[in-house]
């Protein structure tokens, strides 16, 4: 069975720029409206400077005018999965609810750990946090 989200991280992590750590990374995410968005990790030299594929792809949603994001897969490499790092983790948050799933998927697509936003990241703070507040 194919599976468009899945396809598109792994075609985004064959694009990653990823020459000092080789460990490439892709992600897709797909709005609540069925658009699907892919980035890639992008290394650089002084490494603070990379960003990472959820990054990218959050920023192609954003650009294509796109507001909610209602699932994420990040497809890296190895046998461990590649959560999406803690900043990722609230960048995601910006744009989608707590129920949100989260896939990570291997090279092959195979999955190898399935989540809640909440789940990786409990307790959050997000946009509804501000709702209301005084300023």
């Amino acid at each position: 069975m194919s599976d468009p989200l899945v396809e598109a991280a792994l075609a985004a992590r064959a694009r990653a720029y990823a020459p000092y750590s080789r460990f490439a990374v892709g992600a897709a995410l797909r709005t609540a409206e069925g658009a699907i968005h892919a980035g890639c990790n992008v290394e650089n030299a002084a490494y603070p400077q990379g960003t990472c594929a959820e990054a990218g792809a959050i920023a192609a949603m954003a650009l294509a005018g796109g507001g909610r994001i209602a699932e994420v897969v990040v497809a890296g490499g190895g046998a461990a999965p590649c959560t999406p790092c803690g900043g990722c983790r609230q960048k995601i948050r910006e744009f989608a609810a707590p129920d949100t799933l989260v896939r990570m998927v291997d090279a092959e697509g195979r999955l190898l750990l399935r989540a809640t936003l909440a789940e990786l990241l409990p307790h959050s703070f997000g946009p509804d946090n501000l709702a209301g507040a005084a300023a």
